[in-house]
């Protein structure tokens, strides 16, 4: 195979670049909340239960997780990815829960990059989602997204929607047009499940109804308050290179926010964006989720331990999401999707501005 394009080069080194802030520790603080905290589960003082009875079983695509959890997509197209996604995937198969790859449209236009998501070796159970940008879906035949798909053994495609990411990107892609059209037909053609996710600036009510006309089941709303990728992908530049954008730092609807805009939708849900901990997950459960995504807290577990620190921070939220269960009374996850819980703060009155009060 032949030195790959300068184009090709160039996206190995940003994929190189987005993992940097997370080895360093230098990811920077999300401006935005996540507003999670503003969903109030109501303690109940006499649960009559035992720690131990708790179920966390949640059932997704037609797949039972062991939590009601997903690992979704960070990386892929460097080497460097290789062991992180292996890792990642080993951890999601041991713990049974999802995992999702980063785009891979570095596999498409260098085919060299493939191994960096190849990872059926060393988990072949685990459910996998495979993953495209929006702007590349629109531009890719189809018949080379389902080879891609096919070479890593996907059990879903997740469609990621990042306009805000790209404009911040010097070499990002500027023109959406055609994007919610190859979306219906990938819904169509594509014999898997289509999630269509955001990358932390949240899905609104009205994308929401729009994915449902285009016959999308599925969507990870993935809010702001968690990696904020506008602002990495400033920082990787430099703001002086593009200071009209330096405002939009912290740009997008909190995680809650886009939960709530979505949850009254013929969408199966997964919220992410923010969600570090146990509690975190139980309140988007209860608000309407059916999965928690987790992202950056695994990737950083990675980075300080690998895949044993991974499964340690898996555990741990867990371990949180059985507590908060308990101190709601929930048995089950179904349960948990019906406990009582207060909207406060900000969250209450957007939800209100909105008209999306669950």
């Amino acid at each position: 195979m032949g030195e790959p394009s300068a184009e090709e080069s160039a996206i190995e080194l940003r994929k190189r670049e987005h993992l940097a802030p997370f080895r360093d520790g230098s990811v920077a603080a999300a401006v935005t909340q996540s507003w999670l905290d503003r969903i109030l589960l109501i303690h109940q003082a006499l649960p009559e239960l035992d720690l131990a009875e708790i179920r966390l079983e949640s059932d997704f695509v037609g797949r039972t997780f062991k939590a009601p959890l997903m690992i979704t997509g960070m990386t892929g197209g460097t080497r460097e990815a290789r062991q992180i996604n292996r890792d990642l995937a080993w951890a999601a198969e041991k713990m049974g829960v999802g995992f999702g790859l980063g785009s891979q449209r570095a596999m498409i236009a260098q085919t060299d990059l493939g191994a960096s998501y190849r990872v059926r070796d060393v988990a072949p159970h685990v459910f996998l989602a495979g993953n495209i940008g929006g702007t590349q879906l629109a531009a890719t035949p189809l018949d080379r997204l389902r080879r891609a798909l096919d070479e890593v053994g996907a059990d879903a495609l997740c469609v990621h929607l990042n306009a805000a990411q790209e404009l911040a990107q010097p070499e990002g892609d500027r023109d959406w047009r055609g994007v919610a059209q190859a979306i219906s037909r990938v819904v169509r053609e594509i014999d898997l499940p289509v999630i269509v996710k955001e990358v932390g600036c949240g899905l609104s009510r009205e994308v929401g109804a729009r994915l449902v006309e285009l016959g999308v089941g599925h969507a990870d709303i993935a809010g702001a308050g968690g990696t904020d990728f506008v602002a990495l992908e400033l920082d990787r530049r430099g703001t002086k290179q593009a200071p009209e954008l330096d405002p939009f730092r912290g740009w997008g609807i909190p995680t809650a926010a886009a939960l709530m805009e979505l949850a009254h939708l013929d969408l199966t849900l997964i919220a992410s964006g923010g969600v570090r901990s146990g509690l975190d997950v139980a309140r988007a459960i209860a608000a309407g989720a059916t999965l928690a995504g987790i992202a950056a807290p695994v990737l950083e577990a990675w980075f300080r331990g690998g895949r044993d620190e991974v499964v340690a921070t898996l555990e741990r939220i867990c371990d949180g999401l059985r507590a908060a269960m308990m101190l709601t009374g929930s048995r089950s996850v179904d349960d948990l999707r019906g406990a009582p819980r207060v909207i406060t703060g900000s969250l209450r009155d957007w939800c209100r501005e909105r008209g999306v009060m669950r």
